[in-house]
């Protein structure tokens, strides 16, 4: 997995590291998974963010909390899919 950052789309602040995998990699049609790389209590459903890639692209997007899906850690990290909201640039 490629290592990422997650901000807040509104006020622009970062929210957390996240480990991602990048499912469809064109411009205008893009998703993929992600994982917070540490404990974050801000992350909700929603379309208020913008993640940035290891390469330095950018993209806001929507997340959703996969049910069933936690990761392994203590205290327990979930698994998150992501879905571009316009260019990936």
């Amino acid at each position: 997995m490629s290592v990422g950052k997650l901000y807040n789309f509104y006020d622009g602040k970062f929210i957390v590291n996240v480990s991602y995998q990048l499912q469809d990699k064109s411009e205008a049609s893009w998703w993929g998974e992600l994982v917070p790389t540490e404990h974050s209590g801000q992350l909700g459903n929603g379309v208020g963010y913008v993640i940035e890639l290891e390469d330095g692209r950018k993209g806001r997007c929507s997340i959703r909390k996969e049910v069933n899906r936690a990761a392994t850690g203590s205290p327990s990290r979930y698994r998150y899919s992501f879905k571009g909201l316009g260019l990936l640039k």
